[in-house]
């Protein structure tokens, strides 16, 4: 337990460090994922096909960068607990 603890505290950490790379690689993932998965579907023009992956991208990109402010203000009261419990 206490590995997978320090597991989440080293990916953690390294989301705080690299916000920008962790958004645009959950985009880069998210837009190759749904092109894909729309690629599988014939019944549908390769216009609309575009359409949704950049939409379904850009949910996913929000969902990151909601994600990203989360890990933020988690950080901050962390951190403000941390200076309050020294004095």
């Amino acid at each position: 337990m206490a590995d997978a603890k320090t597991q989440f505290e080293s990916l953690r950490k390294w989301v705080v460090e690299h916000k920008l790379r962790t958004v645009g690689s959950l985009w880069l993932s998210g837009i190759t994922g749904s092109i894909a998965y729309n690629w599988s579907r014939p019944n549908m023009k390769t216009s609309v096909k575009i359409i949704h992956a950049r939409l379904h991208a850009q949910a996913l990109t929000l969902a990151a960068l909601a994600g990203a402010a989360v890990v933020e203000y988690y950080d901050k009261n962390t951190e403000q607990k941390a200076i309050k419990s020294r004095h």
